[in-house]
């Protein structure tokens, strides 16, 4: 019976995850590597913007700098409708393109030889979409601040960058550097990724803003943003030497921000504890303020939570944790090691990204608060979790799995790390990843397989069960006794068949440090009175539940 229940729920998520695969052939072009994409790699974007803040307009190029890998042909460039592509050009000679939906195929003429570096130069402009519920709805935020002067912010993970720019809009393909050129009137401030290299007046009244990134980055992440900005520093003296930390601001809100911002030098000094040193430095650390809540943007992190401590004065543990710290500053600044360093080659993938920097918000409350409080903020997560869909979405379609991949995917890092039951080997494990994967893109067998490698315990199961299902298992005991000896014998249900939990025990009868569960043999425990239960032996940081039950009459 309880091995055809586990059966039962494998079908049923079988269904759920083909279901969840299919996608139009808009959604593969957005999504998926072909031979049209495949044969370039991008080494470097040159992009120059200029936003009309009256009538809402862009105008813009991008020299995209690529190394030839395999026989050149047609190349696929993704630009989302309406924006409109007016002219491509190679070595000085224009290219035949034609735009279909939201990519552009272009007839790059004369083969290119195999191993050189080339550059073609896009020429677009048109009214980008505007983002309506930034940043869960991507696009451009066109509104203004508390004087009634423009500020303007991009946002558009998951829609991705070609929203506002033409690039090769795809994870897997990370430019090795970026330039980005902002034009805008005079008195506004335009702030992008990385250092500031220059600042030019013109004659027309605007001035351009020159930013340059010397890190690879995700396409995503480059950012442009717009205001009546402030600007004050500071430096840390981290792990690789002194980190420039910049924070642009509204104006008017310059002295708040003095105050709070410095939670994120406090951020970052426990992050480079937990995961190794911050991957950007020598293109700076920024905070700036936005008119959306806040979004990962490398080097460039966006901040829009009102100054105020939780996630807009809220915890989302429910524990009063939460309120004790920003969350948008520890959150946002938590993806430049998982996101920004190190990122998934498919959004489907994205739960290496929040589940890991979820999970930061733990690591950074037990850096100042102890592991008592980290624990109770880990667990009181769990309440956010729905548990419908799998964390992990269906592959080559540009489509992310459940939002089950914040909370619960912190809670199976937690359970993962109670399992391990060594800190030392946990913390090695976190910044082992950041080093191993520093600056690259992976999948979630990269992951996975290093964790159990360096932990010497095979999570396969447990990484089946909590990122590819959405069941959590339970835990079924009942109690007995030979003579004076009680026992509890347990099993795994509700799971998948495969599973197999090796559980570190807190029981003084019992003579092994682990206890192993699955789901086709009970497991006997020693306990100390029949009066015991599981909630006593099984940490409660293992995110699973459990059901007693009445024991057989014949054993």
């Amino acid at each position: 019976m309880l091995k055809y229940s586990c059966v039962v729920i494998l079908f049923l998520f079988s269904q759920v995850t083909h279901a969840q695969m299919l996608g139009t052939t808009a959604d593969s072009l957005r999504g998926s590597l072909n031979a049209n994409r495949t044969w370039y790699d991008v080494t470097h974007y040159n992009l120059a913007v200029t936003p009309n803040i009256t009538p809402l307009t862009i105008q813009g190029t991008n020299t995209i700098t690529f190394k030839v890998i395999s026989t050149s042909g047609t190349m696929q460039l993704d630009l989302q409708q309406p924006l409109t592509i007016t002219a491509i050009t190679h070595a000085g000679a224009a290219l035949s393109y034609k735009q279909i939906d939201n990519i552009c195929l272009v007839q790059c003429g004369q083969e290119m030889p195999i191993g050189s570096s080339q550059a073609i130069t896009i020429t677009y402009n048109g009214t980008p979409r505007r983002a309506l519920r930034a940043p869960w709805d991507g696009g451009l935020v066109w509104t203004t601040d508390d004087k009634g002067r423009p500020y303007v912010n991009t946002a558009c993970q998951g829609l991705g960058a070609s929203v506002w720019w033409p690039c090769k809009d795809h994870q897997s393909d990370e430019p090795d550097s970026m330039r980005m050129m902002y034009t805008v009137p005079n008195g506004l401030v335009a702030v992008g990724n990385g250092k500031l290299t220059s600042m030019v007046k013109n004659n027309d009244k605007t001035t351009s803003y020159t930013w340059n990134v010397t890190n690879p980055i995700n396409t995503y992440c480059a950012t442009m943003n717009i205001a009546h900005y402030a600007n004050f520093t500071d430096t840390m003296q981290g792990n690789n030497g002194v980190l420039k930390l910049n924070y642009y601001v509204l104006d008017y809100n310059l002295a708040k921000a003095k105050k709070h911002f410095v939670q994120a030098k406090q951020t970052l000094r426990a992050f480079e504890y937990w995961f190794g040193p911050y991957p950007f430095y020598n293109d700076d650390y920024k905070l700036i303020e936005t008119s959306h809540l806040g979004m990962e943007h490398q080097s460039a992190v966006a901040y829009g939570n009102k100054y105020m401590n939780g996630y807009l004065g809220n915890d989302l543990s429910g524990t009063g944790i939460g309120t004790k710290w920003d969350y948008i500053i520890v959150h946002e600044s938590g993806h430049e090691w998982w996101g920004n360093n190190i990122t998934t080659n498919d959004i489907a993938d994205m739960w290496v990204h929040e589940g890991f920097t979820d999970y930061s918000e733990t690591l950074f409350t037990e850096y100042y608060y102890g592991k008592k409080a980290a624990d109770a903020y880990c667990q009181g997560l769990r309440a956010n979790i729905d548990n419908i869909s799998p964390i992990i979405g269906p592959y080559g379609i540009n489509k992310e799995g459940s939002g089950d991949m914040y909370y619960k995917g912190a809670n199976l890092i937690h359970t993962i790390r109670t399992i391990i039951n060594n800190d030392v080997t946990f913390r090695n494990i976190l910044r082992g990843l950041n080093k191993k994967y520093y600056h690259s893109t992976v999948n979630t067998g990269d992951i996975e397989q290093y964790i159990s490698t360096q932990s010497g315990i095979d999570f396969s199961s447990t990484f089946d069960q909590y990122l590819r299902y959405t069941a959590i298992p339970t835990v079924q005991y009942y109690v007995y006794n030979v003579g004076k000896q009680y026992y509890i014998n347990a099993i795994l249900t509700n799971c998948i068949p495969t599973l197999t939990l090796p559980i570190p025990i807190s029981n003084s009868a019992a003579t092994a440090k682990y206890i192993t569960l699955n789901s086709k043999a009970y497991t006997a425990i020693p306990i100390k009175n029949k009066n015991e239960t599981i909630s006593a032996i099984i940490n409660s940081n293992i995110y699973i539940n459990s059901e007693k039950v009445l024991a057989p009459k014949k054993l």
